[in-house]
C-alpha cells in the first residue's frame, strides 16, 4: 500500500512539474525537445517530427478535443518545439480555463477556444463522468451518452477509481453529468480565424471521430494530414471512414490506437505508409 502511495505521489508530482515547465516555456524543457529528443523509428511521433520540420516553422494545426493540452497528447511536444500555429478546441470549461489556456499562454499564433466542433453553430449536451475532474475522467467526455455508459459497463471507470482511490457513487444521477457546451461549425471556425490551410487535423473525440471528419467535409477543406483514434469506432464506421479518406486521395496507416491519413504523401513520407 505504501509503495503504491509513493508511486502515485511521484506521478502526480512529475505531471505537475512537466505541465508547469511547458506552460512557462521553460528553456530546459523546450531545449530537450529541440536538441535531444529522438522519436522511435517508424513511429507516429517520428512522422510528426519529420513532417513538422519539413514546414520550417510554418505549421498550422486544428485540434479537436485538446483536453489539458499535454497528457497523452501526441502533438504537444512538436507544438512547443516548432511553435505551431492553429486553433485548439476543448469544450469542457474547467479543463479549458485551468489547463489548456495556461499551457499555451505564451504560444503566439496558437488559439485555444472553449468549444466543440459541430455541423452548425450553437450548443450541444456533452456527457462526462459526474464525480471526478481528474484527467482520466475528463478524457472520457463524449457527446454520446451510450459511450459514457459503456465506460462504466466495461470496467474502465472502476479500474481508474481503484487506481486513484475513488468510489463510484451509488446514485446513478451522480455517475454521469450532462453539460451544455458551445459548438462551432468548421465554416465559422475557418472564417473567424482566417484559416487558409490545414497541415494537420488532429482528432480525439471519444468515438465521435468519424462524425468530425464528415463535418469537416474534407473534400472541401482538404487537410494535408489527419490523425484520429480508431479504437473507439465500431468496425463498420471505421471502414466507412477509411473508404471516405481513400476516395479523397489519402493514404492510411495505423499506429496502435491512432490512424494517420495523409493526402498524396510526398516521397519523403512514403515509408510511413508501407505495410
Amino acid at each position: 500500500m505504501l509503495k503504491h502511495q509513493v508511486k502515485s505521489a511521484f506521478k502526480a508530482f512529475w505531471k505537475k512539474l512537466r505541465f508547469d515547465l511547458s506552460a512557462n516555456d521553460n528553456p530546459i524543457f523546450i531545449g530537450f525537445y529541440k536538441n535531444f529528443y529522438k522519436p522511435k523509428p517508424g513511429s507516429l511521433s517520428e512522422f510528426l517530427s519529420e513532417y513538422s520540420l519539413s514546414k520550417k516553422g510554418d505549421f498550422y494545426v486544428i485540434q479537436i478535443g485538446a483536453n489539458d493540452g499535454i497528457t497523452h497528447d501526441p502533438i504537444h511536444k512538436f507544438i512547443k518545439r516548432d511553435r505551431w500555429k492553429g486553433v485548439l478546441l476543448e469544450p469542457q470549461p474547467d479543463v479549458f480555463n485551468n489547463e489548456l489556456k495556461r499551457i499555451y499562454q505564451y504560444n503566439e499564433g496558437l488559439t485555444p477556444i472553449c468549444a466543440a466542433i459541430g455541423k452548425e453553430d450553437g450548443s450541444q449536451k456533452l456527457y462526462k463522468i459526474g464525480f471526478s475532474d481528474m484527467r482520466w475522467a475528463t478524457g472520457l467526455a463524449s457527446f454520446s451518452l451510450e459511450k459514457i455508459q459503456e465506460h462504466y459497463d466495461s470496467g474502465v471507470v472502476s479500474m481508474n477509481c481503484k487506481k486513484y482511490g475513488l468510489e463510484i457513487p451509488s446514485d446513478p444521477e451522480m455517475q454521469i453529468k450532462a453539460v451544455d457546451v458551445e459548438v462551432i461549425s468548421p465554416e465559422t471556425l475557418i472564417k473567424k480565424y482566417g484559416v487558409s490551410r490545414i497541415d494537420l487535423l488532429q482528432i480525439d473525440a471519444e468515438g465521435y471521430d468519424l462524425q468530425v471528419i464528415l463535418i469537416f467535409e474534407i473534400e472541401k477543406t482538404q487537410p494535408q494530414a489527419i490523425i484520429f483514434e480508431n479504437e473507439n469506432l465500431p468496425q463498420e464506421d471505421l471502414e466507412k471512414c477509411y473508404h471516405l479518406l481513400r476516395d479523397n486521395g489519402y493514404q492510411l496507416q495505423k499506429f496502435g490506437r491512432d490512424t494517420l491519413a495523409m493526402k498524396n504523401p510526398p516521397e519523403q513520407f512514403q515509408r510511413f505508409f508501407k505495410a
